[in-house]
């Protein structure tokens, strides 16, 4: 299935009117991250969905079984807090409301935090990581992520800064207060909304 995030009408307005305040277009992919990049073992990876007070049982899915969830093509632009944006991105993975479709809540959940091998972690609202938009990727422009840009998996939050769109991404823990992550720690925005310039706090 592909998903046009922009439709025609909004692909062919002005590069203005699709650049956040304080953005620069660019037509590379800076890399940016904290830390090594994990080592990937396809007979280790898991991929979990857990939550004490939200999920009735947690989910544990091998590399093997995520490939086999239902797969979607998204074009998206995305924006880094570090002021440049790359329009058009083709990237291809799994919904988020594809993957969920395979977890039975107990109460609707209230927030998410997001954590990646390596121990980073990011936060976002239940409500926003449930929106069409947001996936599990592990292929840009038609071919598998590099290590760099998060193989074998990264989230995609199009609509925030791309920070949120944590790299090597192995866990959502569904829980109800709104903990920050790594960056919200330090120095970021605890939402990060480009288009209200929410860099940092």
């Amino acid at each position: 299935m592909a998903l046009n995030l922009f439709g025609r009408q909004k692909r062919e307005q002005d590069v203005g009117e699709r650049l956040p305040p304080g953005q620069r277009l660019t037509d590379g992919w800076p890399v940016l991250h904290y830390g090594s990049i994990p080592k990937f073992d396809e007979q280790a990876w898991r991929f979990h969905v857990v939550g004490d007070e939200y999920v009735e049982e947690p989910l544990s899915l091998t590399w093997a079984e995520f490939q086999a969830l239902p797969r979607t093509d998204v074009l998206s632009d995305i924006h880094c807090v570090t002021h440049w944006s790359k329009f058009d991105n083709t990237f291809s993975g799994v919904l988020i409301t594809d993957l969920l479709k395979n977890v039975r809540f107990k109460k609707d959940p209230t927030f998410v935090t997001v954590h990646s091998y390596g121990g980073y972690t990011t936060n976002i609202s239940s409500e926003e990581l449930t929106t069409a938009d947001v996936f599990l990727a592990d292929m840009h422009g038609g071919k598998p992520l590099t290590p760099d840009h998060a193989y074998p998996l990264r989230l995609v939050v199009p609509k925030l800064y791309f920070w949120k769109s944590a790299k090597w991404v192995c866990r959502l823990e569904f829980i109800d207060t709104n903990r920050p992550g790594f960056w919200e720690t330090y120095v970021y925005h605890v939402h990060g909304d480009p288009w209200l310039d929410e860099r940092y706090s």
